[in-house]
């Protein structure tokens, strides 16, 4: 049976630009040695070299995406993290007066750039988050409108996701005689110029619109293959372990179910650390908080301010060390390599985790974290669980890992970004039950 071949999410290409900088200074370095003959030789070589970085250069794509106060950040952290996987340069840039944003849901962003840094710059995309007030502080922004405008008028490729499309492109006049959807309850607000549709993603030309967080990963898919083509798309939706069929109900393997109990609302701890994978950090932060638990986000380095895999800049609530003598319902675990393995090196972290399995409480881990976090400190003993599939082979059980969700009592597991949102609801179900797990998802249009 043939087999494809798909990239693994935590792998740094040998071709990066940067890397083919370094080997032609080594070529360039060493032809100085060489008699006329192998120079010759070495400079073809150093030609090819060239020409590679001149192409991988000339095709990176250069996008923008904008925050504000009250962006969605599910939005805007996968819309970023998938494209950066394709290899586009992204620019996340604030339309404050500040880097820093405080996006929906207390989630603590920061931008590479100022908005007004962008004046003068082109991009070959340029994506709008939705959120409120986040869509309307995007729309408000003349500096944005303006960039935007010109950067349509120039047949550039304009995208937004949620409340975004009809509060600013369609306020801004960019979706008239186009096809375009937006979240459920802002499709009234399109002008009789736009034509309404109801798909998950709609894309009409140059300009792309989605509808809500939980449609998120197929809207920064679609804009990978209108910037790259479908073979490129493909290649960064396969090891994300994307859903197959969206829209669909979730479903979880619960083995040896208990009740998930809090004293009133959920106390929940989450990590995060340098390298940890943005896009499940988010999706569970947001999530959860929707539900009305009270997450804590505490970072496992000397700052507040980790940089996440995909090199998104977020602000913690706390340090570890402030988390520590805190009480929590259930602790869970983000994946990402860098991030799963800063959690593994955590002493403290690794010593209140024991503590909650071995008083039966919850904790829960994903993608990476449950083999490289979780399995060697032996909280996995005697549990079913599932990771990110390339690192099965670590589980000391595998028996369950096919699964895309894993509940054993007090563990939850899960496989990787794709999986995020079905993780973060299935928690949602096992504290407040499947009706609010369900209406949740729908709020979201995961369902």
């Amino acid at each position: 049976m043939a087999t494809r071949h798909v990239l693994h999410p935590f792998s740094h290409s040998h071709s990066h630009p940067s890397s083919l900088v370094k080997a032609l200074s080594r070529l360039q370095f060493i032809s100085r040695t060489l008699n006329p003959s192998q120079s010759q030789t070495l400079k073809t070589r150093t030609r090819l070299v060239t020409s590679a970085t001149a192409s991988m250069a000339s095709s990176s794509k250069k996008v923008l995406v904008p925050i504000a106060d009250g962006t969605e950040p599910i939005e805007a952290v996968v819309t970023i993290d998938v494209l950066r996987r394709a290899g586009a340069d992204v620019t996340v840039a604030s339309v404050g007066k500040e880097k820093q944003v405080e996006a929906s849901w207390g989630v603590k962003l920061v931008a590479d750039a100022l908005i007004a840094d962008c004046a003068g710059s082109t991009f070959d995309l340029i994506s709008l988050p939705g959120g409120i007030p986040g869509a309307p502080n995007l729309r408000d922004c003349l500096e944005l409108q303006n960039l935007v405008k010109n950067h349509a008028s120039n047949g550039g490729l304009y995208a937004a996701i949620c409340a975004a499309p009809a509060v600013a492109l369609a306020s801004w006049g960019l979706l008239n005689g186009l096809k375009a959807t937006c979240y459920p309850s802002f499709m009234d607000k399109f002008p009789p110029e736009v034509n309404k549709v109801e798909d998950r993603v709609v894309v009409d030309g140059r300009v792309i619109t989605s509808r809500g967080p939980g449609t998120t990963m197929e809207y920064a898919v679609a804009l990978v293959e209108q910037l790259y083509g479908k073979q490129k798309a493909e290649e960064v939706a396969g090891p994300m372990v994307m859903r197959q069929q969206h829209g669909v109900e979730f479903s979880m393997k619960d083995l040896n179910s208990v009740d998930w109990k809090s004293n009133g609302i959920p106390q929940v701890l989450v990590p995060i650390a340098n390298g940890t994978e943005e896009m499940e950090a988010l999706f569970i932060i947001d999530v959860l908080r929707r539900a009305k638990a009270n997450v804590i986000v505490a970072s496992v380095e000397n700052t507040l301010e980790i940089v996440a895999s995909r090199k998104v800049k977020i602000v913690a609530d706390v340090l570890l060390d402030e988390a520590l003598n805190l009480e929590f319902d259930f602790i869970v675990l983000p994946g990402g390599l860098g991030g799963a393995e800063a959690y593994a090196n955590s002493d403290k972290l690794i010593s209140l985790l024991k503590k909650q399995a071995e008083s039966n409480k919850l904790y829960g881990a994903l993608c990476a974290s449950p083999a490289i976090a979780l399995e060697p400190h032996g909280l996995l003993k005697s549990k079913k669980a599932t990771c990110y599939p390339a690192m099965i082979e670590k589980l000391s059980d595998k028996s369950e890992s096919n699964n895309r969700v894993v509940v054993d009592g007090n563990l939850i597991t899960s496989q990787g970004p794709g999986t995020s949102m079905e993780f973060a609801v299935s928690i949602v179900e096992k504290f407040f039950g499947r009706k609010k797990a369900l209406e949740l998802a729908k709020t979201m249009v995961f369902v």
